[in-house]
């Protein structure tokens, strides 16, 4: 329960000299980067595997791989990544503790589902016409590749990138599970501050959020205008 009792600025203030959560903000920052490029390299070649190399042995067992952090709820997610880099440590003395770099690599490996479903659907709506007129014009097949199959994967490749790194910003379960001591993300740390309530300075947190995000939508929308005015134009 809140009551007002008039506007002010003192908690954006609060928030801009708070080291936890400014150091917890660049932690997530660099994980969702970190991780989504991950998840874009191994994604795109998934989805590219599944839409054009037709059928392989354990096509079916790799599909269903892949697609598995779809459907898996994301506590047993987390448990078995954790499980892993614990018996991992074990075995091979790798990963040493949790930390940032673990927390990366969970966020990576459930982001590579969403990256190869979008290359996928994008690959198999553009067809392979265009690429079996550039073998036929005597292209070789890397060249192919490079000149028209990747310009064709090149909007699903940053819609992944971009929805892989949104879900790496926003995700607390699996980080919970895989993270350390000093490897606290920015989800994490305010759902700790939020336990025994929020606090105003949260609140300012989350305007800031939500006028980041309406930014950037207007900045998208407006250039997306200017585009098909152009078009429009030729």
């Amino acid at each position: 329960m809140t009551a007002w009792s008039g506007g002010s600025l003192r908690w954006y203030v609060t928030l801009a000299h708070d080291p936890q959560l400014l150091d917890a903000a660049l932690l997530s920052l660099r994980i969702a980067a970190a991780s989504a490029t991950l998840a874009l390299i191994v994604g795109g070649l998934a989805g590219y595997a599944l839409a054009r190399f037709g059928r392989f042995r354990a096509r079916a067992a790799f599909a269903a791989a892949v697609a598995a952090p779809l459907v898996l709820p994301e506590v047993i997610t987390g448990l078995a990544l954790l499980l892993l880099f614990v018996a991992l440590e074990q075995a091979v003395g790798w990963p040493a503790g949790r930390g940032a770099t673990t927390v990366t690599l969970a966020h990576a490996s459930v982001s590579v589902a969403y990256v190869a479903v979008v290359v996928r659907a994008r690959l198999a709506d553009a067809g392979t016409l265009l690429e079996e007129a550039a073998m036929d014009l005597y292209a070789a097949p890397w060249v192919a590749f490079t000149r028209v199959t990747l310009p064709l994967m090149a909007p699903a490749l940053a819609a992944g990138w971009l929805l892989a790194f949104t879900l790496s910003l926003d995700d607390v379960v699996v980080a919970s599970f895989t993270s350390g001591p000093g490897a606290s993300t920015l989800p994490m740390a305010v759902f700790s501050l939020t336990r025994l309530g929020a606090t105003p300075e949260i609140y300012a947190l989350a305007t800031v959020i939500v006028t980041v995000v309406t930014v950037v939508l207007l900045v998208v929308a407006r250039l997306q205008s200017v585009g098909r005015g152009r078009q429009a134009r030729r």
